[in-house]
């Protein structure tokens, strides 16, 4: 990956994360952190990963930036002189659960012996 990807991986990250605490309405007790962004090498999409806390807002999360998302774009595009602006995919990072379930499963086996 060339350093200028990696450059616009991190300022995506942090314009995100700047535009989801501030323009958006999201329920207080909601916590959304950027995790990674992977923009592709032509610049025209860019996934983000997010981490939700409580992870059972995960859908909430997801439908309200999908709702929000032409603001998110507007923004992003009043602050970055970019040419394209990458369309944002989010997306919700799921390792966070899946270790949850592996240590459940861990502390049965150990029960279970």
């Amino acid at each position: 990956m060339s350093k200028r990807i990696l450059k616009i991986n991190q300022l995506l990250k942090e314009k995100l994360g700047e535009i989801i605490r501030k323009e958006l309405s999201l329920k207080p007790s909601v916590l959304v952190t950027i995790i990674k962004v992977d923009t592709s090498k032509d610049l025209r999409y860019a996934k983000a990963l997010l981490s939700v806390y409580p992870e059972t807002e995960d859908d909430y999360v997801l439908k309200t930036l999908y709702k929000e998302s032409k603001k998110i774009h507007k923004v992003l595009h009043q602050e970055l002189f970019m040419k394209p602006l990458p369309k944002i995919k989010f997306l919700i990072n799921d390792n966070q659960k899946k270790l949850s379930e592996m240590e459940e499963i861990f502390d049965k086996i150990h029960q279970e012996k």
